[in-house]
């Protein structure tokens, strides 16, 4: 009796199994769903765009914001005129750095993207994006000579006119290359002291910009409008980076270079000493905003508003200009965002927008026309594109 009570408890319990293995993976399913929704480790990264994709044009109904119908623009841009007319004899050039990784150049299929008619493999998009930086400056400031400089290991396929190849020895390695940055822009300025003096009829001036952006405007104005400074920076209302390294324009006297270089040398002082661990991104910016306020009569309020203004810091006058004209950036991604200003004059297509420098130049190549180009970058901004 005993023995049949035992077969009869075990053929419940098989019975039961095939219940009991359903909840348990009915579960893990949940389980599973549950990481997935809530930041899990399977949750796939958004994709990005790979062509250009056509938003509201933001900034509508403001009375100093672009506005836009499609592509077409409805608002008065007051372009300057190009350095052909200017007030000043003087000269100005633009210089970047840039460099070329063995990683770069060796492409696969995969790494293809599509712009127009024609593919680009990881080099041909750096220089085309290096290209694409010339062509708007010879395009607006037809004048003004574009210096690159670079790793004398890198060999540029690059042939412009007005563009100066210009190697300097230096540690190139993508870790390290913000704080070459500032030495390569230092080993410049000491090379353009030696001749120069201090008499001499026609004075070159500086602007040190990263290779990702677009002038739209005249920039020698800016040594014209402002004649009192030998240092200029652009600032944003930004707490924690109020500085933004890619624009530094410095005056091409004899004491403007001097005092330009003193400022940089300070600079890479205090990068060097408190911000390594940033080397790779960032530890520039923080390095310029750590010199800038460490003057104790400095008044970081100013940052918050949409106006150029001098200070004195440490032996040289320094010019701060407002990101919004002389460092504008499209927006990435959600957020709040107010447009474009009607008298922006630079253009910088950091991060995720490399795309969108292409298809903008693409775009005013065959329109000649800057405010409608505006206008479809301005509706283009907030998507991540693949370039």
């Amino acid at each position: 009796m005993l023995g049949k009570r035992i077969c009869v408890g075990w053929n419940r319990l098989f019975l039961c199994m095939p219940v009991v293995i359903l909840i348990v993976h009915l579960l893990s399913v949940t389980e599973l769903n549950q990481q997935n929704n809530f930041g899990g480790v399977h949750k796939k990264k958004p994709r990005k765009s790979d062509h250009l994709i056509l938003g509201p044009a933001a900034g509508e109904g403001l009375p100093d914001r672009l506005q836009c119908q499609g592509t077409k623009a409805l608002s008065k841009m007051h372009f300057g005129t190009s350095l052909n007319n200017s007030r000043s004899p003087d000269r100005v050039a633009l210089v970047t750095v840039f460099t070329i990784y063995n990683s770069t150049v060796e492409s696969r299929p995969a790494d293809l993207v599509t712009v127009g008619n024609i593919s680009y493999g990881k080099l041909e998009r750096s220089m085309a994006i290096l290209n694409i930086f010339v062509n708007f400056i010879q395009a607006v400031m037809p004048q003004s000579n574009v210096i690159i400089l670079t790793d004398p290991a890198s060999e540029l396929p690059l042939n412009r006119d007005m563009v100066t190849i210009q190697p300097i020895q230096g540690e190139y390695s993508r870790d390290k290359l913000m704080l070459q940055r500032i030495r390569s822009y230092i080993a410049f300025l000491e090379s353009r002291l030696e001749g120069l003096n201090e008499n001499q009829e026609q004075v070159t001036h500086f602007i040190f910009t990263d290779s990702d952006i677009a002038v739209i405007d005249d920039l020698g104005q800016i040594f014209t409008d402002y004649p009192d400074f030998d240092l200029a920076l652009t600032f944003r209302n930004n707490k924690d980076q109020p500085l933004n390294s890619g624009f530094i324009a410095v005056r091409g006297t004899v004491e403007g270079i001097k005092r330009g270089k003193a400022f940089l040398q300070e600079v890479l002082k205090v990068y060097s000493s408190r911000f390594m661990e940033s080397s790779r991104m960032l530890g520039d910016q923080l390095a310029l905003a750590w010199v800038i306020k460490s003057h104790p009569n400095f008044n970081t309020r100013r940052f918050s508003k949409r106006e150029a203004f001098l200070d004195k810091i440490g032996g040289a006058s320094v010019l701060f200009l407002p990101c919004s004209v002389y460092n504008w950036t499209p927006p990435e991604g959600a957020g709040q965002f107010h447009g474009m200003p009607l008298d922006v004059k630079v253009v910088h297509f950091k991060g995720s927008r490399k795309r969108l420098m292409l298809e903008s130049w693409n775009f005013f190549s065959s329109s000649s026309n800057l405010s409608d180009m505006l206008c479809l970058i301005l509706k283009s901004g907030r998507t991540k594109y693949d370039f």
